[in-house]
């Protein structure tokens, strides 16, 4: 796109983007109202959905100059729309609704050169969109029906929870995936995997129950050893193959250890040959989630280094946030850094590294659009 087209986009959706909820909420009521056969696709409940659609959407208008990371920003989310049934006949539909609804609510400030900038981009994505989707299609099912196998609980509302997939389930570590749950079809939420791939296809998830949170509550106090729930494509560039250093930063805030574990057993499994170092942080020390694990780890491997920060609480150790102790402990310039916990962590995490001479491009971590381990 051009210039000016990019700008148009941009424009637009700042004169938009304080009516966003009402946007999202306007949109499928009309997509829903015109095209009645699409809202069996959906999940009851629609306020998460609405929530994603519009994260989505801001993602896109930030990328739209970037085609690279836009194009695999689409291919991703072409691949994952596979476990709605999504087809290539949907995609008109929802661009016109689209466009209505933001036309709706730009008023005056819509023209006929916005809505052609809109439309040319709105077209690119649906087509990377639907390509991804097709070639994805041809390789792999849309969905992967998993036998829950092992269920722990680990305390402060987390269970560690394992399952077999039915079929070959292929993955990176440091990947997250959908899970469907029999209970409420059709609400997919998103957990990091906290393994590295096993032989016998195993994966583990960590879930902590969020209140309110339905998905989260039934695998955490419902799912039992026997249960069937189903798995959405493996996501995610939080992988070890993105490190260029032969030394590593892990940083893993409360229950965001799950991809870190599995980056860490990768490690291993390819032979140990770079430095790992990992922080753990949580704001008590009962919240020092897997702690324990990790020091075994440790023991056993001699390129492993730990060390655990608490913030709220005054307990033997390393007291403080987790941005504030990578800050005494570094400078970390010379390390490809993975991040991973609440987004407000990763955020502060990653400028003090920033600030501290890490470059920007050696920071790795989950897209906030994406939450891991905190979405119900």
């Amino acid at each position: 796109m051009s210039e000016h087209e990019i700008g148009l986009i941009r424009t637009s959706l700042s004169v938009v983007e304080p009516l966003a909820g009402e946007i999202t909420v306007y949109f499928y009521a009309i997509l829903f109202a015109r095209y009645p056969e699409v809202r069996p696709m959906f999940p009851p409940g629609m306020d998460t959905q609405r929530d994603r659609l519009l994260r989505a959407l801001l993602r896109v208008v930030d990328l739209v100059d970037d085609p690279r990371k836009l194009v695999r920003f689409c291919g991703h989310l072409g691949r994952d729309h596979r476990k709605f049934g999504t087809l290539p006949a949907h995609f008109p539909a929802v661009g016109e609704c689209l466009l209505a609804s933001l036309a709706r609510y730009a008023g005056s400030a819509w023209t006929p050169e916005i809505a052609a900038a809109w439309t040319k981009a709105y077209g690119t994505v649906a087509q990377v969109m639907i390509s991804a989707a097709e070639e994805d299609e041809a390789v792999r099912p849309a969905v992967w029906p998993a036998t829950v196998v092992h269920r722990v609980s680990r305390g402060n509302g987390i269970a560690e929870i394992t399952v077999r997939p039915h079929m070959p389930y292929a993955y990176a570590a440091g990947q997250y995936a959908g899970i469907e749950t029999p209970w409420w079809p059709k609400q997919w939420r998103y957990y990091s995997v906290a393994n590295a791939p096993r032989e016998d296809g195993t994966l583990t998830f960590h879930v902590r129950a969020v209140p309110g949170g339905s998905v989260s509550e039934a695998l955490v106090h419902r799912a039992a050893v026997g249960d069937v729930i189903r798995l959405g494509p493996p996501m995610g560039d939080m992988v070890l193959d993105v490190a260029e250093h032969e030394e590593l930063l892990f940083v893993a805030g409360g229950t965001g250890l799950a991809p870190i574990r599995a980056l860490i057993e990768e490690v291993a499994r390819r032979g140990g040959r770079r430095r790992v170092h990992l922080f753990l942080g949580a704001r008590t020390g009962a919240e020092l989630y897997g702690v324990d694990e990790m020091l075994r780890m440790a023991q056993k491997h001699h390129w492993l280094t730990i060390r655990g920060a608490v913030s709220d609480e005054y307990v033997p150790g390393i007291r403080g946030t987790l941005p504030e102790v990578l800050a005494d402990y570094g400078p970390w310039y010379e390390h490809d850094v993975f991040l991973s916990g609440p987004v407000q962590m990763v955020v502060t995490a990653k400028e003090t590294l920033t600030l501290s001479g890490t470059r920007p491009d050696r920071i790795h971590h989950d897209p906030f659009e994406t939450p891991v381990l905190s979405a119900p």
